[in-house]
């Protein structure tokens, strides 16, 4: 899957605001509170709004307040996110639109719109549209229709007007436009990782994706370690090159059944528990588990990846990132390192500013001056250092 554009309109600080032409590695950068943040939320709001609800999205996104402070300070419409993406470079591009309002101090899906355009001209085919609960959905294969008059269309209504349609579309196989949107959804990754959570042994299980806060990674890597040896073995030769010292980094069963990571310092005949190295080590080892994943999320999300990291070692990680979105995944990074900026291209990074109290987006291959220096081999950190992000700076 790859995003083609975000627009959001009334969301926190996202007045009205649209990210277009988005590359398959998207670098966000800007001074803080300038929404980057609040973009990522955007991802694991709909992650949660399907795979578990509108209220527990909501509350996560604003607290006690959900849909109040979710939506923009003197705003009186909706919330409204629409996304157009496409499930692969052949396939035609599809709009996602949700719009919540409230009714009664309760949350209520106004609109949710789902549209295929098939070629590059003409109306997209609507392929679901519901308001408050009820609706139609498209029960044809979209390879199977040629002609829009051909679709078959099913009334439908929900159990709830807090509910996605797509949530409960996406359980039949009768529905595939929203089957397919769904699984594409509850399968986004917004990483969110602790060190500490990390560390501890696990008790035995299975877990083949790094989870939001990692502390599955043992189980992941002894998941890599027994399954896909060939990976495990490229993850362990690139953290020996990167760690001084590092040797070896295996997983351990105990005794009493749990899951544990050791790493072997060539200078000491023991190995050292993972809750005894340095947190640099453990997160650059928890992010080449992540992004050697065997099956790529078809999006992934990480917020600032160079803390606690040497700079020296951001420019692989980018490429690292880089490589992942090659493979399938769309990765979206924001930073305030300069290092890892460095190692980006002019048409993948974005910055955002406020202006009179809200977000704006700029693409800085969009920016003449910008584009005009990194022709002429100039490098993306220094520029932004240098102040050539209006509204961004640094400082």
């Amino acid at each position: 899957m790859k995003i083609e554009s975000i627009r959001l309109r009334n969301f926190k600080s996202f007045r009205d605001a649209e990210m277009r032409d988005i590359p398959r590695m998207c670098v966000l950068v800007g001074a803080n509170g300038s929404g980057k943040s609040t973009l990522f939320s955007v991802f694991g709001f709909l992650k949660d709004a399907l795979t578990e609800d509108l209220h527990v999205a909501l509350t996560r996104l604003g607290g006690s307040r959900g849909f109040q402070e979710a939506r923009s300070r003197d705003a009186d419409g909706p919330i409204g996110i629409e996304l157009r993406f496409k499930q692969s470079d052949s396939a035609p591009l599809v709009t996602y639109l949700l719009e919540i309002g409230e009714h009664e101090g309760d949350p209520v899906v106004e609109r949710e719109t789902l549209r295929y355009r098939r070629g590059s001209r003409g109306r997209p085919w609507k392929f679901l549209d519901f308001a408050r609960g009820e609706g139609e959905a498209v029960t044809n294969e979209m390879e199977q229709v040629k002609n829009e008059r051909d679709l078959h269309r099913e009334r439908q209504t929900l159990k709830s007007p807090d509910t996605l349609a797509v949530r409960g579309l996406a359980q039949f196989r009768k529905f595939p436009a929203a089957m397919a949107l769904g699984e594409l959804i509850s399968n986004w990754h917004v990483s969110d990782f602790h060190i500490q959570r990390a560390r501890p042994e696990q008790e035995a299980g299975h877990a083949e994706h790094l989870s939001r806060e990692g502390e599955n990674l043992s189980l992941v890597t002894e998941f890599l370690y027994k399954r896909h040896r060939e990976v495990f073995d490229n993850i362990v030769a690139k953290i020996k090159r990167r760690v001084p010292g590092i040797t070896s980094v295996a997983p351990k069963t105990t005794e009493e059944g749990r899951i544990l990571l050791r790493f072997q310092d060539g200078a000491f005949e023991d190995p050292f528990l993972a809750r005894h190295v340095s947190d640099g080590t453990i997160k650059m080892f928890a992010y080449l588990v992540l992004l050697h994943d065997p099956k790529p999320h078809p999006l992934l999300c990480v917020e600032e990846p160079e803390n606690q990291l040497y700079p020296k070692l951001l420019g692989e990680l980018a490429e690292e990132f880089r490589e992942y979105a090659r493979r399938g995944g769309q990765v979206f990074i924001s930073t305030h390192s300069p290092d890892f900026l460095n190692a980006t291209r002019v048409d993948e990074v974005f910055w955002l500013a406020k202006k009179d109290g809200y977000t704006t987006i700029r693409r800085a291959s969009d920016d003449e001056q910008v584009r005009a220096y990194m022709a002429d081999g100039d490098q993306m950190g220094y520029l932004w250092k240098q102040g050539f992000f209006g509204g961004a700076d640094p400082a």
